[in-house]
């Protein structure tokens, strides 16, 4: 496993890698990060895990500072599954070429773009640099970030040729999806949160047999959420699968949530 600092170091290992696939981290890794991992081992002959808290994509300073980091625990993981390279690169190295700023369009302004930001403006300007300056034919994501990867293909993914591979979101036994501000929970919230998330499940599959009453029945559940669990929805939304957008004519739609528990803010798809 070779670790590398710097632009210089990437572009000399990875050169001659004609079959290289990518997978862009923030570090704290689970088992999601594994199964992305372990997505591109079977799909690439070659393949780099990049770890950078991007300060760019946090619109408050504390959710910055206090985000998980452990990195010794993370390379010994990256060790362990065989991975050829590790990109572990500075903010100055990262943003060394300032490049034109990227604006959302309006009626992109919506779920986490509408309640963060620029946060996504911060995502996009990291995975253009990463696209800029990494020549990797395959970019493994996870669906848990879906509104992420729809602006990443619309944005950037035509314009530098590179093919996103969507992989499917892992849970733990109590159907939370897995993140790396997990690592902020304590057991009771974590109880929480396997409460909401087996709640949704059962409540996207009663939206299926009653879609025409959707705009009640997903009201009624965030206030029922919000009384029942003590926290704070920002959003539940029934969202177009292929375009994000509220227009729902046949069964490709997902069900998106984002809320606080405490001060831990957490997103999920169904």
């Amino acid at each position: 496993m070779k670790i590398l600092l710097n632009i210089s170091d990437l572009n000399k290992a990875i050169s001659k890698v004609g079959n290289l696939g990518f997978v862009p981290t923030m570090g704290m890794l689970h088992s999601g990060h594994i199964s992305l991992i372990k997505n591109s081992k079977k799909k690439c002959k070659k393949t780099l895990v990049s770890i950078f808290v991007n300060p760019k994509q946090f619109n408050k300073t504390n959710d910055y500072k206090n985000y998980p980091r452990n990195l010794k625990r993370d390379l010994n993981i990256l060790k362990n599954l065989k991975v050829d390279f590790v990109f572990l690169p500075k903010k100055s190295e990262i943003f060394k070429k300032r490049l034109k700023k990227i604006i959302l369009n309006k009626n992109d302004k919506i779920l986490c773009a509408k309640y963060r930001k620029g946060h996504f403006e911060g995502v996009l300007d990291v995975m253009r640099q990463f696209f800029r300056i990494i020549e990797a034919k395959y970019t493994f994501m996870g669906i848990k970030d879906y509104q992420q990867i729809y602006l990443i293909k619309k944005y950037l993914s035509k314009k530098y040729k590179r093919k996103i591979i969507l992989c499917p979101t892992i849970r733990d036994k109590n159907k939370v999806a897995l993140s790396s501000r997990n690592f902020l929970l304590n057991k009771k919230d974590l109880k929480i949160a396997s409460f909401i998330s087996k709640n949704l499940l059962i409540f996207k599959s009663i939206l299926k047999r009653n879609m025409k009453l959707r705009n009640l029945l997903i009201n009624n559940k965030k206030k029922e959420l919000k009384n029942k669990f003590n926290i704070k929805v920002e959003y539940l939304e029934l969202r177009n699968e292929k375009n994000l957008s509220q227009i729902i004519k046949n069964k490709n739609y997902r069900l998106f949530i984002a809320y606080y528990l405490k001060k831990v803010r957490l997103i999920d798809n169904y």
